[in-house]
């Protein structure tokens, strides 16, 4: 049998070490703070604190001019105005993702997509929170039709624009750019460009084990 290569072998993988107690100090509205006592290797007890998060979706969404939809939303924890892809959160337990980023994308865009792919998939911060997202290639962009969605809170002060592939690469490594979503997309977007291309990216109901849900 032939080695195995590195690339094959690079996989996370399931994991739980023993929790001794578990807490739950603060709900908020959509998202909570645990704290677990954890057992270490080496038998001792070391306690995490970290937000429980029902996982998120995002959309990069490319028209045929090479622009990807994006917005421009003040983020209050950060202080900033950031530029970001069309995002929402995974409101209903086992909710289909694909079904969430259509969603999305039309409340916070009002357009549709004819073909959809998996991007990647990510732990925005596993030290400390155990949000997963799973970033959408969105393709066959058009203006959907029927009612707009009515904004609220951050969302009165959207701006929407499409920029070029090229200006949002060079803005996420020149630092003007720093929402984690938008420069994950770009960047898969731009590897999967160069290896395989766009049409070898897995299908949009692709298994996601962070956030299980019915296909």
């Amino acid at each position: 049998m032939a080695e195995q290569s590195k690339a094959e072998l690079l996989k996370d993988t399931a994991a739980e070490w023993e929790v001794v107690a578990s807490e739950t100090p603060f709900k908020g509205a959509k998202t909570a703070v645990r704290t677990d006592d954890v057992v270490m290797p080496d038998g001792t007890v070391a306690r995490r604190d970290y937000q429980v998060h029902p996982g998120s979706v995002a959309v990069l969404a490319l028209d045929d001019d090479d622009r990807v939809l994006v917005l421009s939303q003040y983020r209050h924890p950060v202080r900033q105005k950031l530029w970001e892809i069309p995002a929402g959160l995974l409101d209903v337990p086992g909710e289909n993702p694909l079904s969430a980023a259509r969603r999305e994308l039309y409340e916070e865009a009002h357009v549709k997509a004819d073909d959809w792919r998996v991007l990647v998939d990510v732990y925005t911060t596993p030290g400390g929170c155990d949000e997963a997202v799973r970033v959408f290639l969105a393709r066959g962009v058009t203006e959907a039709v029927g009612e707009r969605y009515a904004a609220h809170g951050e969302e009165l002060d959207l701006t929407l624009d499409r920029v070029p592939v090229a200006d949002l690469l060079r803005g996420a490594l020149a630092g003007d750019l720093h929402n984690n979503c938008l420069m994950l997309g770009v960047l898969a977007l731009h590897a999967a460009r160069t290896d395989g291309g766009l049409d070898a990216l897995r299908p949009a109901n692709a298994p996601w084990p962070a956030r299980p849900f019915t296909p």
